[in-house]
């Protein structure tokens, strides 16, 4: 069953300051021209959805604001391939070893801060096999290679420092952003992100994803489906290990739709089957919905350990691949200055709740808690979105924090406001450079601290700024 790519532009290239007053008056003629559409075939009914089996995967995907129960069924047949793999003599409870479960957030360009931390954590020789990752947005291009482990980490490195803007989307002059925001569904072309997508997603990858779920390993990529309005956790595991043709086609997909921004880039439609009928579900970033996931809190973990017998120790490993801190500057008093101004916020804090809960539930089912996020320390120039520069230095702040084994704190922070010299020089422009903000100057790593999670080596810190 073929997957589907919405089609999209292909502008010219021009610098992002101009690609930022380009959208806002694309704004304004969608506003006034009520946003045309591109005709698309009609979503499945919403009383089916839910139902459907993508590629006939019964297992393929799950929906973490539903019922928890077929995720459940998941973890255990996971926990149960990952019994097989020790000894009668040793499957006791007491025996299993220590359970790791890493979750990296969406942000942009900012995802060079985790591609860094997780390289730098293999060079710190304490970087453990996580049984269960998931991603959204940049997270979810991270996801695949911090899955399979350090063999992947120079696929990893090259994703995040080796390719130049054009390499990932290309942004348009103002007149085909207008057209684009009145006839079309994106301002940006992402067209070069999917072929980069291409290049390091291939058959090799999907083999080792589906032998890595035979294991008993989970790993979950998050999108939206904007027709329903509702969160969706892919299977990517039980997609790869299917068999079925089109599984290569729908992990791409999947990949690429997770990172895309909605209005900003193409979303993705995905073909699916209903009493013998072709309809096609809208999906894009994962962020739409959620800025980083682990599991639901409507799934009792530690009920679920209780009845089956699954104690041992575990960890969650949560990677924001932004900050904690607000960024003060100054908001024009201009509709939309104060409009995306507020999206910013919107999602800013979104993403601090989405940490709050994951560790909440895990202090609920006694799960030990580690976030790392990009400090104060780290400050560096970037001229517009996914600069190569800018890029390399955050992967090299992250590397060096993984390497020398600090970074990771054991509850969120208090949010603080960062000072002036930290903070962007200009307000930030739209849902898309948001999302890829940074600050703008550097200056020295902060000093190790102590402390040390109980089912790994790497030291944790305790104060609110690593």
């Amino acid at each position: 069953m073929p997957i589907r790519a919405a089609p999209g532009l292909r502008p010219d290239r021009e610098p992002a300051g101009a690609w930022r007053s380009s959208v806002a008056a694309a704004l304004l003629v969608c506003a006034l021209s009520a946003c045309s559409s591109i005709l698309r075939q009609p979503p499945p009914p919403a009383d089916t959805t839910i139902g459907l089996a993508v590629l006939g995967v019964p297992n393929g995907r799950f929906w973490p604001d539903g019922s928890p129960d077929d995720l459940m069924q998941e973890a255990l047949l996971a926990a149960s391939r990952q019994a097989e793999r020790f000894p009668a003599s040793r499957r006791g409870p007491e025996r299993l070893p220590p359970q790791n479960l890493l979750a990296v957030s969406g942000g942009g360009d900012n995802g060079a801060y985790g591609a860094g931390l997780i390289v730098g954590w293999t060079a710190s020789g304490n970087r453990p096999e996580f049984d269960v990752v998931t991603g959204i947005s940049a997270g979810a291009l991270i996801a695949p290679f911090a899955f399979l482990g350090s063999a992947y980490d120079g696929q990893l490195r090259e994703v995040f420092t080796a390719n130049a803007p054009g390499d990932i989307l290309v942004l348009p002059g103002i007149f085909r952003t207008v057209i684009g925001a009145a006839f079309g569904e994106a301002i940006a072309d992402t067209s070069p992100l999917y072929r980069l997508i291409q290049r390091h997603a291939d058959m090799a990858m999907l083999d080792a994803i589906a032998r890595e779920y035979r294991r008993g390993r989970l790993l979950l990529i998050g999108t939206t489906n904007l027709d329903l309005q509702r969160p969706v956790v892919w299977n990517i595991g039980a997609i790869a290990a299917s068999g079925h043709p089109d599984a290569l086609s729908l992990f791409r997909r999947i990949l690429l739709a997770s990172a895309s921004i909605p209005g900003a880039f193409p979303p993705v439609l995905i073909d699916v089957e209903s009493d013998g009928r072709t309809y096609q579900e809208m999906h894009v970033d994962g962020g739409a919905a959620t800025q980083v996931f682990l599991y639901p809190p409507s799934l009792q973990l530690a009920r679920i350990v209780r009845q089956n017998r699954l104690a041992r120790d575990r960890t969650v490993w949560v990677i924001r691949n932004g900050r904690m801190d607000v960024e003060g500057a100054t908001t024009a008093r201009g509709v939309f200055s104060i409009a995306t101004r507020s999206v910013s916020t919107l999602l800013h804090f979104s993403g601090i709740g989405d940490i709050n809960r994951i560790y909440l539930t895990a202090l609920r089912d006694g799960v030990a808690f580690r976030l790392s996020y990009i400090d104060s320390a780290f400050r560096a120039d970037r001229s517009g979105p996914f600069d190569q520069g800018f890029m390399q230095a955050l992967f090299e702040h992250g590397y060096e924090k993984g390497r020398a084994e600090r970074g990771w704190v054991t509850e969120p922070p208090s949010v603080t406001s960062l000072p002036p010299s930290v903070a962007p020089a200009a307000a930030v422009g739209n849902l898309a450079t948001r999302r890829m903000a940074a600050p703008t100057a550097r200056t020295p790593l902060p000093a190790d601290a102590a402390g040390r999670p109980a089912s790994t080596s790497l030291p944790v810190e305790r104060a609110p700024e690593p």
